[in-house]
């Protein structure tokens, strides 16, 4: 499928893994961090990389755009601006003001807890869940269970970088079923 900039999947793909910075032993030492800020600075990459993501919108019939905490936010207001969408900030636990609809997750070295406002979603929404990236599926699982305890379809999940060697794919298979997930990259 080409994108609305133009790009085909493949031009796409390469000018966005070209903006993704590898920081070596970052946040500690053993792990490369996939720095997305050199695409947030390149006003074509994020465009192109905005565009993508809200023709995926348009293509999944969604309604609403979950964001996750916290690059998920700038990645999911302009998709939700371009599609024409309302956007549903998903925060870390204690982060919304009012009434909130949480969802617990395990992570690797403990849980968290994710939010969202308990009247952001209705029954009739479809949601796209938008990231950053994929890694071994946590947030995203916890994303997906807290848009359908909010009552809501889950039309696609979207991230800008998979990383296959970690899992999430196979992860989030039995949540998803036919859910499409649809990663921009995979490393």
């Amino acid at each position: 499928m080409a994108e609305s900039s133009g790009m085909s999947p493949e031009q796409l793909r390469s000018l966005l893994i070209s903006r993704i910075r590898d920081v070596a032993d970052y946040p500690k030492p053993g792990v490369t961090f996939k720095d997305i800020t050199p695409l947030l600075a390149d006003p074509l990459a994020f465009t192109a990389l905005t565009d993508a993501l809200a023709n995926r919108c348009a293509e999944y019939g969604a309604t609403k755009i979950v964001g996750l905490e916290a690059r998920g936010f700038i990645l999911g207001a302009p998709v939700a601006v371009r599609a024409g969408v309302g956007f549903v900030p998903a925060r870390k636990a204690g982060k919304l003001p009012g009434p909130t609809l949480g969802q617990n997750y395990a992570l690797e070295y403990g849980a968290a807890e994710i939010e969202i406002h308990a009247d952001a979603l209705s029954a009739g929404d479809r949601v796209l869940v938008v990231d950053d990236v994929l890694a071994t599926g946590g947030t995203a699982e916890a994303s997906v269970e807290l848009v359908r305890r909010a009552g809501a379809q889950v039309a696609g999940v979207c991230v800008l970088l998979e990383l296959g060697f970690l899992g999430g794919r196979e992860r989030l298979a039995p949540v998803l079923g036919a859910v499409p997930l649809d990663a921009l990259v995979r490393v």
